[in-house]
This record gives C-alpha cells, structure tokens and sequence, in this order.
C-alpha cells in the first residue's frame, strides 16, 4: 500500500473517530445537562413567543440529525394571552423534533436548523373584533448579517418535515376558513441575503378552503400532492410559489403562485393551468355558490383550463376568479338541450361589471367563436354570454344555414316535415337559462326558409314551393315574402304579431296574428285539413313554461288566434266557382269567424257573415248571407244542391236574391251533413222557371191531366222558408206562372213527413202577363173554379188528394 494512501486511511479514520467521539459527547452533554439545554432551548425560541410556550419533555436521538444533535420535544403547547377567552391553542405537537448545531451548542448556545412536527394540530385563530392568536410570535429581530451565531439571532431552518398535521386558519371576522390535513411535508431552505427559498414536497387534504364561509369552498376534500419551490423576498415582502405539477384529487395543474405581505390584507394571486380536465371534475374545485351554477351544464370530454384567483386574506368577499376554456368537438349538455360537435372559447368572471362587488349575481360566462350542432341544425354564435349566475340570462348573436329538412329533427315530427329548399337563422337573443323555455325572452334577427315543401301534421295540410321570412322586431314578430302552395293554390301573405314575445309562453290564447292574404287562385277543398280538429292537439289550459319549445310552438299555432283580411281573384270549391273575393276572417282556439265575406258568382254577387266552430268530427256554422241576383242553376249546382234532393239546380232556371239565416253542420271533408240545416231562407226569383219539378207534375196529373207542367215560366216569385233539418215549412207563397197559379203553404218532408197544401185555379193563366195593372191581375189570379188539393206521405208514399181541411178565405 503506497504510504500516502496510509497516511489518508488514518486521518480520515481520526477525523471519523473524533466526529463520533463529538456526536457521543453532545448526547452524554445533553443527558446529562438536560434540564440546562432544555432551559436554552425554550429560551431560545421563546425570544419569537410572547404568550405561553410549554414543553412537557425532550430526549436526545442519537445519530440522528448527523452531523447535528437531534432533540425531540414532547407535548409542546403555544398559546397567546387570550386563550383563556378563546380556547383555541396555536400549536399542539405531540412530537416537535429539532436539529442543534453541535458546535454552538459547546459553546452554550443554541442553533436550530431543522425541525420535524409530527401528530399536531396548528390553529391559527381570528375572532370577530380581528384579534388573532398569532399575537403570541414577536416581531422579528432583525438579523445581525455580522455575527450570525450570536444568540440573539433569529433561528434559521434549513430543513423542515411535517407529519400527520392539521393547519387551520380560522378567520371569524372576515368569514375565511382553511383547513388542511397535513399528511407529509418534507423541505429545504436557504438563505439569501433577499430572503429565503425553499423546495418541499407536499401531500395535503384540503378539508376547507373558504374565501367565504357563507358561500362554501374551493377543493373541499381534496388531496393535493406535488413538490413545491418557493421564494420570499425581504424587501418587498413577496413569497413566491411554483408547482409542476399540483395534482388536485386526480388532476394535475401547472400552479404559479404570489403572495403579497406587506399589504395590509396579504394580497395573493393564484394562476392555475390545466391541459385535459373534465367539466365535472372542474367544477367540483370551486365553491359551493359556483359550483351550483356550472353544474347546469356538462361537457363529456376533457377540456383546456386556466384559471386566475386574486383576493386576500382579508376582508370578507370572494377572490377574483377569471377562468378561461378552450373546448374543442365536444358534447355540451344544458338545461333543455344538447349540444352536439361542440367547440368554443369560454371565459368565466365573477366581475362583469367593475363598480360591483365580486359575486354570483356579477358574474358572467362568455363564449366566443361557438360552433355547435342542435338536433341535426348547426349554428354559430359569434359571441355570447351568461349573465348573472343567480339568475342567468343568456345573451348572444345565433346564426345557422342548413337544408330545411334538418328542422325536422328539431320539430320531432310533431309540428312539421320539411323537405327540400334551405334555412337561414340570424338572431340577436336574450333569454333565461334557468327557466329554459324562454321566460320573456328578447330576440331581434330572422329567420327564412327558401323553395321548402312543408307538410304541417296537425292539420294533414301539404304545401310546396314554400318561402317565408319571420322577423323579430323588440317584442313584435313581422312575417314577411310569404308564399305558400298547396296544390293549384298559391297564396302570397304579410304578417304581423304584436307583443308577441310577452305572450308566447304564458298566454298564447292571447296572440293575435294579423295576415294580409293575396292569391290569384284558391282551391278551398285543398285547406279542408282546417276544418279537422287538429292531430294530438295540446290540451287546452295554461302550459306555462312546462313544455319544450316543439310543444309549446304546436300550441301557439294551434291556440292563438288570426285576423285575416283576403283578396283573392279566383275562388274554387268543388263545383263553386267566385272570382273578386275579399273576407275577414278571425280565427280562435276552435273555430273561425267569418266577416265582410264578398264575392262575384254565377252572374251577381254573394255576401256573407257567421261563424265556423270545430268539433269532434263535425263542425259547426252559423251564417247570414244575402244572395244578390245569382243565376240559379250554377248557384245551386255549386252549393249541391243544398242537400236538397227533390228540389235541384236542374229544377230551376233564372235569377236568384236571397237572405238566410242558418245554422248547419260540415263535415272535415267539407260535406255538408245531411238533415242538418236549420234556419229562415228569403227567395225571390226574378224571370224564372220551375222544370220537371215532381211534386207539381203529379199535382197536374191529378188536376190538369192534359197540361205539360214540365216548364213553368215564373216572372216574379217571394218566398220564405223555414228549415229545420229535413223539415221544410213553406210560409204561405204565391206562384204565378205562364202555366197554372198556386197558392202553397206546408211541410215538405226531405226524407218523410210531406204535407202541402195547394190552391190551383183551374182556369189558364197563359195571357195574364199581357194586364198591365197589377190589382187587375191579382183579382184575375182566382177566378174561375179553385181546386184545393193536399200532397202528403202516408205509408212512405206521397199521395194527392183533396183538401178537406181547407177553408175558403176568398169571401
């Protein structure tokens, strides 16, 4: 062996020996100086204690803390003076380890180094009037940079260890509470001349983090973990944190962190980063207050966030939270819908606006460059916002294009199929998120479909080649470029709801659509669908907001009522036919009144008033209309014949004025019910002919047997009529004819129950036409010999007769 390995083994050997023989000597000194050190170890760290610092025991460790002498503290107390009237002790370690330096301790001084705390409870304590149990820590003594070793130096860690410690910080005053279940905490310092820095290991559970007691708190019950590097500088009174990464519960963050002591407060900023988190997970780190209102919406996958927190210890308001969140082709799910292929920017404030205080009902949600897919429709929002976290409103601009065959996911084919043309949504909103079914909303902006075939299911009504423009102006609802086809019927509308947003909700019944209707040909039979009742129709009470928006459209329509004012060219109705038509229509929840209906037909002219009312299956009407001067074959045969059987359009020739008032029944098809007339009907003909009418061709085979009754010419005939069902009275009428005259008063029975009785001069009035003074006519109109004679059913068959009941009125 060289020698001067030799002589390195045996100075280091020495130097080993003399460190042992120092380490075993600084125990046997302790052992045996122990009521002494454990008196300069109190005094030592009673110069930061102004209150009471009690140790119940201390033992020396050996080896332990090498190359240091290691002392363990027992049962160690800090109280301040008022802990009699609070009763919340600063520290209680059931084990306090420290580490002395061995050479100031030879030379009667204690330096302590390092300190380990294990099962203890730290309770840093604020009562309501802002007194603190910290009053019991001295202000520090400056450092003497000269002579650090002088024992009136402050202590200076260099390691430190924490162990199964509870840390609370209670401030009553100012409504702050954190509390942390201390599991590991291990760390380093040094000391610059700026201050210190320190790097530790953390592994915590968050009991409480309170910025507001009255509003919960953030990562309640939480484990954090992570190691940890921190600074504080000196001058400006700053501690510094940074962990790479803090991991809350099971989700890492990137954490930058300032502390801010020298404000009176201690103000902190908190910057937190998030690369994958889920909505959920983030959502239950924040407060109660907050947490409540973020959990009305969730998003399925991970997202991108970064949150600021600036408060202070101090004062009893929220920190300024402002949150940012990068989400890309996610799944968004709010109160009353689905989000689909989801993408935004997002931004979360509790200061919307910065002359109010930080809170719930100042905070907002903004969204920027949304895109998103609803029930098959995508759309954009450009920019958009909740408003106003205690009572959220959600403002926004909302614009989508698509094929108008997309709206029929949205309408779950309750309302409307589309097929074919395009859509186009541009609006301006304003609407509650909470009561989703749009309390009151404001809405500016359009909606238009283009070239669309619709088939509207409640009523069976099919449309093609449709075009129509909604504009939402403040609360009033503008139609606009209407056009509609069904069939061969196209009609053009303008239309306009006023005050529509406040009504739309609670009180549909009450929306009153206003349409200005034009067509140059309207099929009717093509919009009997109307006269149906309406498919699955809502029922008819107050729905409130209780339904989902489909629903609540199907009731508008079906519940809200219609004025509209009609020009139409041409009017078709099966065999009816009326060209320069005009009518004012109103429509209610069941029915349609009918004003000022006028058209030309068959030569004159039609006037018309009354009332449809929707039933199960039948409908009923009640109109008033007056005939002007109508030609009665086309008139007839466009009305079928009334339901008149025996008495029809091929009956009749000449010109026709009427006034009726009746009642009737129609069916959904537009058929009119049999037997279900009732009502008065004025006739007056003018130049007119009865042809092959039965009833008088079996009168004159009984009475004229060598007459032909089959064409009788009829200049002037008034006549009144009451129907009921298929019961006919005829009031007492006067026929005057180029054939025969008869005086007819009686029942005609449609189906049974005839019984008319008829007076018929026998003489011819063939020439009675050429007497120019009508009081010579009509004394003319009864000369000769009058037969009476009855037409009445009897065992189903009608039977002429005489009249036996007649009595003679003409003496």
């Amino acid at each position: 062996m060289p020698k001067w390995l030799k002589i390195s083994l045996k100075v280091v050997g020495v130097v080993i020996l003399l460190f042992v023989l120092l380490i075993v000597g600084a125990t046997m000194y302790i052992s045996f100086n122990k009521a002494k050190v454990l008196k300069m170890v109190n005094e030592q760290l009673d110069k930061s204690v102004d209150g009471t610092l009690v140790i119940g025991d201390m033992k020396p460790n050996f080896f332990k803390g090498l190359p240091h002498v290691s002392l363990t503290l027992q049962n160690v107390l800090v109280r301040d003076k008022q802990f009699e009237r609070h009763k919340h002790t600063l520290l209680n370690a059931k084990s306090f380890n420290i580490s002395l330096n061995t050479l100031a301790l030879f030379k009667g001084t204690i330096d302590i180094n390092h300190i380990a705390i294990n099962n203890a409870d730290i309770d840093l304590y604020t009562d309501s009037t802002g007194y603190s149990n910290t009053a019991v820590f001295k202000k520090d003594n400056k450092k003497v940079k000269d002579n650090p070793s002088e024992s009136s130096s402050p202590t200076q860690l260099q390691n430190f260890s924490f162990n199964d410690v509870t840390f609370t910080v209670d401030n009553q005053k100012d409504y702050k509470l954190f509390k942390f279940a201390i599991n590991d905490l291990k760390g380093n310092m040094v000391y610059p001349d700026s201050g210190w820095h320190a790097n530790f290991h953390l592994d915590v559970m968050a009991k409480s983090m309170a910025f507001n007691t009255l509003k919960g708190s953030f990562i309640k019950n939480k484990r954090l973990t992570g190691n940890f590097s921190t600074g504080y500088n000196e001058d400006k009174g700053d501690i510094t944190v940074k962990v790479t990464p803090l991991n809350i519960g099971d989700n890492p963050f990137d954490i930058n962190a300032a502390f801010h002591t020298k404000t009176p407060n201690t103000d902190f900023s908190i910057n937190l980063v998030a690369d994958k988190i889920l909505w959920k997970s983030a959502s239950n780190l924040v407060a109660a207050n907050i947490q409540k209102s973020l959990n009305m919406f969730s998003l399925d996958k991970p997202i991108d966030v970064t949150a600021a927190i600036n408060g202070s210890f101090g004062g009893g308001g929220d920190p300024l939270l402002y949150i940012t969140a990068k989400v890309k082709d996610n799944k968004l799910s709010t109160p009353g819908a689905v989000i689909e292929n989801c993408s935004f920017n997002g931004v979360f404030t509790n200061r919307y606006a910065k002359n109010k205080e930080l809170s719930d009902a100042n905070s907002v949600i903004k969204l920027t460059n949304f895109k998103g897919t609803y029930n098959h429709l995508p759309f954009t929002i450009d920019t958009g916002s909740v408003v106003n976290l205690d009572k959220p409103i959600a403002t926004g601009n909302f614009r989508s294009s698509f094929p108008a065959a997309d709206l029929n996911w949205f309408l779950e084919d309750d309302v409307a199929k589309f097929s074919g043309g395009t859509a186009d949504i541009n609006l301006r909103y304003r609407a509650d998120v909470v009561d989703y079914e749009i309390n009151k909303p404001f809405i500016n902006g359009s909606i238009n479909l283009k070239n669309t075939d619709l088939y509207y299911l409640p009523r069976g009504l099919k449309l093609k080649n449709t075009s129509f423009s909604l504009n939402f102006v403040k609360d009033d609802l503008i139609l606009k470029n209407i056009r509609l086809q069904s069939g061969r019927s196209v009609v053009t509308m303008e239309g306009r709801v006023n005050n529509f947003m406040n009504v739309y909700y609670d009180a549909p019944e009450k929306i009153l659509l206003t349409w200005q209707i034009h067509s140059p040909a309207l099929y009717l039979n093509e919009f009997m669908g109307f006269l149906a009742e309406r498919k699955g129709a809502p029922a008819a009470k107050k729905r409130g907001n209780s339904g989902s928006f489909v629903n609540q459209f199907g009731t508008v329509l079906e519940r809200g009522r219609a004025e509209m004012h009609m020009q139409v060219n041409k009017v078709y109705y099966k065999n009816f036919l009326a060209t320069d038509a005009h009518a004012d229509l109103l429509t209610t929840e069941n029915g349609v009144i009918i004003q000022n209906v006028g058209v030309k037909h068959a030569g004159g002219s039609l006037k018309m008033n009354g009332k449809v009312m929707q039933g199960d299956k039948l409908n009923r009407f009640a109109l008033n209309t007056i005939v002007s001067h109508v030609n009665m074959p086309e008139f007839f045969r466009a009305f079928n014949n009334f339901g008149l059987k025996d008495f029809t359009a091929e009956n009749l020739k000449g010109f026709l004025s009427a006034k009726t008032n009746i009642t009737g029944s129609i069916t959904d098809a537009g058929n009119m019910v049999p037997n279900s007339i009732k009502g008065n009907l004025d006739l007056s003909m003018r130049d007119a002919a009865l042809l092959n009418f039965q009833p008088l061709q079996g009168v004159g085979k009984f009475v004229f047997p060598f007459r032909d009754l089959k064409n009788i010419q009829i200049p002037v005939l008034d006549a009144h009529f009451i129907v009921n069902g298929d019961m006919i009275t005829i009031k007492p009428m006067e026929i005057s004819s180029s054939v025969l005259n008869v005086d007819v008063e009686g029942v005609y029975g449609l189906n049974r129950g005839t019984n008319i009785a008829l007076d018929v001069p026998l003489r011819n009035p063939k020439d009675d036409f050429k007497i120019t003074d009508p009081e010579e006519r009509k004394k003319k109109r009864f000369k000769g010999i009058v037969v009476h004679v009855r037409a009445h059913e009897e065992d189903g068959k009608m039977k002429i007769g005489w009249n036996k009941n007649h009595k003679d009125t003409s003496k």
